[in-house]
């Protein structure tokens, strides 16, 4: 893979704190940085991702009431735990 090279301006204790970790792993602070780098924007798009599939599942108009939501948590960790609810809350049900 190609590489280019960055520049970048950081906090003076910011630096020296990637530079004792870079000790410590043995590696290099631009080593580092780079994987720190790579983790966020791999996060980002995952918390992009599950946005997009989290909308996606909003539109089927499908969804859990915060009674069931109330019900199911509440029973977490006692003799009688539920099990996750199913959606309560559908396309087409008349409000009460």
């Amino acid at each position: 893979m190609a590489t280019e090279r960055l520049s970048l301006r950081i906090d003076a204790s910011l630096k020296k704190d990637l530079e004792r970790e870079a000790r410590r792993e043995e590696r290099s602070a631009s080593w580092l940085a780079v994987k720190a780098i790579e983790a966020m924007l791999r996060d980002r798009a995952e918390k992009r991702e599950a946005i997009r599939e989290a909308i996606a599942e909003a539109d089927k108009g499908a969804f859990i009431s915060q009674d069931a939501m109330d019900s199911w948590v509440s029973s977490w960790d006692t003799q009688t735990e539920l099990p996750p609810p199913e959606p309560d809350v559908l396309p087409g049900q008349d409000d009460e």
